[in-house]
């Protein structure tokens, strides 16, 4: 399969690309905060966890609107290469299943009987995953539509 050759709204790229660097900037603080000694004071790490994924929320909606919102990435990536609908199907769904791990980590780390840090670690990792291999996914999109590299950020 050929790649298009148009690209879209130049506007619409530097979003993508503001975005994507800010969702990294939001992994990375959720990963330093993960890696915090826990044992030593419970709650001051919870509190940074917490910290990070609130911040990795807000930076998850911004990324949907982005790419899913009425003028979003997916409706230009339809309009130019509609044989690209599996695989923007595929990376909605995967917006469903990563808001649903943020939702359920926030819920974990803010009990009032205490957070299970390892339990907290394990699904942030998961989460860091799934975000990694999404960002992928949705590079490799932008490539094949557009022949465009939306590129890492530094």
């Amino acid at each position: 399969m050929t790649p298009s050759s148009s690209t879209p709204d130049q506007a619409l790229l530097e979003s993508l690309r503001r975005q994507r660097a800010e969702l990294r900037g939001s992994m990375s603080a959720l990963e330093i905060a993960l890696a915090g000694p826990a044992s030593s004071d419970p709650e001051r790490w919870s509190d940074r966890v917490h910290v990070a994924l609130v911040e990795m929320s807000a930076d998850l909606r911004e990324h949907i609107d982005v790419t899913e919102g009425p003028a979003g990435l997916y409706v230009d990536v339809l309009a130019t290469a509609p044989r690209l609908a599996g695989a923007v199907a595929h990376l909605t769904r995967e917006h469903t299943q990563i808001s649903d791990l943020v939702d359920d980590l926030l819920t974990r780390v803010r009990t009032p009987d205490g957070t299970d840090a390892e339990r907290v670690r394990e699904l942030g990792t998961t989460l860091l995953g799934l975000l990694v291999r999404h960002r992928q996914r949705g590079s490799d999109l932008v490539y094949e539509a557009y022949e465009f590299d939306v590129g890492g950020e530094t």
